[in-house]
């Protein structure tokens, strides 16, 4: 049976247009790391990096004579960032963001089967078949966000701030607070071709007690 991540973990990536808390548990990633504006050409090669290793790992995966441990066929998973603002920025951070001062890592989940070797091996073949000069920069890693408050934000980018902000208020309201600035967006729909007031995007922070 194939793994659909749309019905089969609505909790983690299909949360209601209202704040809820969730406990997000560890799971893998092919990331990249990078800064400044994403309104560039190197931010859009680092995507295309990442889809294209993750394609050519659930298309490799399908045709081997031995599937690995826990197989599943799969859905592949969207794509995920975790932004911050560099360090000056925070020393003088007014409460207005300057996109040449972003921290992110971009990622694209990986199921649990999915081991290093095999990822090292997607990556010389995605050499060979599909250049990228970004390749050599995407690392495998276990990431867990542990207990977040996540909500569906429906609408541009630029308008994130106003729900991040019934998510901080909801956070007072049962006495969390939110770790950092530091947050996820899951991107649910593609920006190239949805209208900005019909994207939608998964945010998520981490909160403690």
């Amino acid at each position: 049976m194939k793994h659909e991540w749309r019905k089969a973990e609505r909790n983690v990536y299909l949360p209601k247009v209202k704040p809820e808390v969730v406990d997000i548990p560890a799971y893998k990633f092919i990331t990249i790391k990078g800064e400044g504006n994403p309104n560039t050409d190197h931010f859009k090669t680092a995507i295309e990096a990442l889809y294209s290793v993750s394609y050519a790992i659930k298309m490799s995966l399908k045709k081997l004579a031995i599937q690995p441990k826990g197989y599943m066929d799969y859905t592949v998973y969207p794509l995920e960032g975790i932004w911050d603002i560099n360090e000056a920025a925070k020393k003088t951070f007014t409460g207005q963001i300057n996109k040449n001062d972003f921290v992110y890592t971009l990622m694209i989940r990986q199921p649990d089967f999915v081991e290093d070797d095999f990822f090292n091996d997607m990556i010389d073949l995605t050499k060979n078949k599909k250049p990228n000069p970004l390749l050599d920069h995407l690392n495998f890693e276990t990431i867990s966000d542990e207990k977040c408050i996540q909500m569906m934000h429906i609408g541009s980018y630029d308008d994130e701030p106003t729900s991040f902000k019934l998510m901080e208020d909801f956070a007072d309201s049962i006495k969390l607070s939110r770790l950092s600035k530091k947050h996820r967006e899951i991107y649910l729909t593609d920006f190239r071709k949805v209208a900005p007031e019909k994207l939608k995007t998964v945010l998520r922070f981490q909160v403690i007690e």
